[in-house]
């Protein structure tokens, strides 16, 4: 039995087609990683007409891990400084009821 939150679709990568069994709610988020995945790798095979298909996918495959990477980098900075915003806030907060006193 089929459950009626997942989908199967197929994912077209460099010409060969995947299927792949998703959550309905995940198809947008799929479509675009393929389609990431293929201009990734049409850039490459531009750049460097003179490699092999496993060297293009191989460079496309870093270039879009090193782009996630950077992405978390930058997340985690960001969780970081809104922590210390808010410290801040909180710390001017406690520091002006004192001057009131």
């Amino acid at each position: 039995m089929v459950d009626k939150n997942q989908l199967r679709i197929n994912i077209k990568i460099e010409g060969r087609v995947y299927p792949l069994n998703i959550d309905r709610k995940d198809e947008e988020r799929h479509r675009v990683a393929a389609k990431t995945v293929n201009e990734t790798v049409n850039k490459f095979k531009t750049l460097f007409r003179d490699k092999d298909a496993r060297d293009i996918l191989a460079m496309a495959a870093f270039q879009i891990a090193l782009n996630q990477t950077e992405l978390l980098e930058h997340a985690d900075k960001s969780l970081f400084v809104d922590e210390l915003k808010n410290l801040n806030d909180d710390i001017s907060d406690f520091l002006k009821e004192k001057s009131e006193e």
